[in-house]
């Protein structure tokens, strides 16, 4: 199985809403690493608020690790899907 193949995205309609879904979720992980790495920048200006910064770089590290997670996962996922002509035919034949 080869993964990272740049055309698998689009071979059936199953895999384009399939790669557009982990896009969601990649995105969404994105966002929150940043979000908690933003936070955690401000809360380090106060000396009383410090930890619980510290606490946020670890939330965002850990948020930026699941982004090859979610990539790898996607990738096994798409490659798991019957291709193009399998379910192309399925389709076309009602079945």
């Amino acid at each position: 199985m080869k993964l990272f193949r740049t055309r698998r995205f689009d071979q059936t309609q199953r895999h384009r809403d399939l790669y557009s879904l982990y896009e969601l979720i990649y995105a969404g992980v994105d966002l929150l690493a940043a979000i908690a790495f933003i936070i955690g920048s401000i809360l380090f200006f106060y000396k009383s608020l410090m930890e619980a910064g510290t606490w946020l770089f670890l939330v965002g590290s850990i948020f930026f690790a699941l982004r090859p997670t979610v990539r790898m996962l996607r990738e096994l996922h798409l490659a798991a899907l019957p291709s193009g002509g399998q379910e192309e035919t399925e389709t076309n034949t009602g079945l």
